[in-house]
């Protein structure tokens, strides 16, 4: 079947549909939600029941690119400060360097076993080098993972901004492969102008972010998801017009603004939650209609042998030597070494070598594919059973927070007061969030006159209005009273 503009939304819907559905039993059976979005492609694709001809990897690439902005963003945004700070240079070196090693060994290792030159090698090594943050962030927070330790922020943070590292690697040896002339040194100033503009330009789209959200005044609540995405994707081409990396500047810009006070929060935390679950079934659903499975067939002996090195000895070897210099025990090692999963995000970057006409472009998809596709199954499924084997889970009734929990509610806070707010108490008149209310703190309801208010943070305190606040602890009350200008 060949899509036209009449039948692709009744084709979309009845995908989408499937995808969502079959969702539900791959939890029960711990096999990751996502092979089940790649299998539906593959069974509505060409060589699959559904017979959908679809072979445009430009379409492929610019959906991806799409889908990584919002996955990359939700992550993010989602992600605590104060969690991630305390393995921010863990989380760092494995993002960078921890990429570079595992590209360079896997790259070397192809070259071995195979008739690639050096730099076909490598450029395949670069592809699959990161690890997958769709693959992660749904694996971890789908089975709520309480892992011991900082072992999830520290996942959840390498997955999330390792991809520009991948990227760039990926990009740089296409071009040595087509031009092997150049030198492999020519490539490092890109690199380092791009990571220095694309962390300055994600710093400044935080800070400006946090203005335009919190200043302008929209007249419906669900324009400010609307809102966020636009200086999302501006963001991203911004920073890519200007020669840095749009994919770090738009996770870091996220990351500052997930750890910000922003009028509506709750809603734009709920609307891309759903916006990243739907970019993940839209981009696998994408990728498993572009593959062909009868060209994958070949390929799969030297893309298991790939696989299980990258598995066993590439990915330890790069998280044991990045982090050599931290104080982490064996078995975090390990663990960490086990959840390198590749997904989506390396399928995404094997269609640039494609559509930029290398000679092998076509194997290395289709090695890129299987090596995804038995990361996910392999990886996925066993993730549970590895860290209870490792001890490293704790016990069941712990839940290890994200920044959606502290945001919507938290029923563990301990202080529970109502405070009325004076006639001419400095805080009148004044948007909740420009209070600098303490993070352990929320404000649960406002009752005005006779009636109950459930506040955001663009609700503006009047005269008289009672407050009814839960706070974690004492220290978050005094804080609460110093930002009302009141005495406990």
């Amino acid at each position: 079947m060949i899509l036209t503009s009449e039948n692709f939304i009744l084709i979309f819907s009845i995908l989408l549909l499937v995808s969502v559905f079959a969702g539900k039993p791959s939890y029960k059976f711990g096999v990751p939600t996502l092979i089940f979005f790649l299998g539906i492609g593959m069974l509505a694709g060409s060589e699959g029941i559904g017979g959908i001809y679809f072979d445009d990897p430009k379409i492929a690439q610019f959906i991806g690119i799409i889908a990584l902005n919002v996955i990359l963003f939700s992550g993010g945004f989602d992600t605590s400060w104060p969690s991630t700070k305390t393995v921010l240079w863990q989380g760092f070196t494995l993002s960078t360097l921890g990429v570079i090693i595992t590209a360079v060994t896997v790259g070397i290792f192809i070259w071995w076993i195979t008739d690639f030159t050096i730099y076909e090698g490598l450029l395949l090594g670069s592809i699959v080098s990161s690890t997958d943050a769709a693959a992660v962030f749904s694996i971890l927070r789908s089975k709520k993972l309480a892992l011991k330790g900082h072992l999830r922020p520290l996942l959840e943070f390498e997955s999330g901004s390792n991809d520009p590292m991948a990227y760039m690697l990926t990009i740089a040896f296409t071009g040595l492969v087509i031009n092997q002339n150049a030198g492999f040194f020519s490539i490092v100033p890109r690199f380092v102008w791009q990571f220095i503009i694309g962390g300055l330009a994600g710093y400044m789209a935080g800070l400006g972010g946090k203005f335009i959200i919190n200043k302008i005044k929209l007249e419906y609540d669900g324009l400010y998801p609307v809102l966020v995405i636009a200086i999302m994707f501006l963001t991203y081409s911004f920073t890519d017009f200007i020669g840095g990396n749009g994919f770090l500047a738009v996770y870091l810009a996220a990351l500052y603004l997930g750890n910000q006070e922003l009028i509506h929060k709750r809603t734009i935390i709920k609307a891309f939650d759903g916006f990243a679950w739907l970019m993940q079934i839209i981009l696998f659903l994408t990728l498993g209609l572009l593959v062909y499975p009868s060209h994958i067939i070949p390929f799969m002996g030297i893309g298991l042998l790939i696989s299980a090195f990258l598995i066993l000895i590439s990915r330890p070897v790069s998280v044991f030597l990045s982090l050599i210099f931290f104080r982490e025990t064996n078995r975090n090692r390990l663990f960490i070494s086990w959840v390198g999963l590749r997904g989506a995000v390396p399928i995404v970057f094997a269609t640039f070598p494609l559509l930029a006409g290398v000679e092998k472009a076509g194997m290395i998809f289709n090695i890129v594919f299987f090596i995804s596709l038995t990361s996910v199954l392999i990886q996925g499924t066993t993730i549970i059973p590895v860290a209870r084997w490792l001890r490293l889970l704790l016990p069941a009734n712990v839940k290890q927070r994200t920044m959606t929990d502290l945001v919507l509610f938290d029923s563990q806070k301990t202080e529970f007061v109502e405070i009325i707010i004076p006639k001419n108490n400095p805080s009148v008149g004044k948007q909740i969030v420009h209070l600098e209310f303490p993070k352990t703190a929320l404000i649960v309801m406002i009752q005005r006159n006779e009636k109950f208010i459930s506040p955001t943070g663009a609700t503006i305190l009047e005269p008289l209005d009672k407050l009814y606040i839960l706070s974690e602890d004492s220290e978050g009350l005094k804080g609460v009273y110093n930002s009302l200008n009141l005495e406990i």
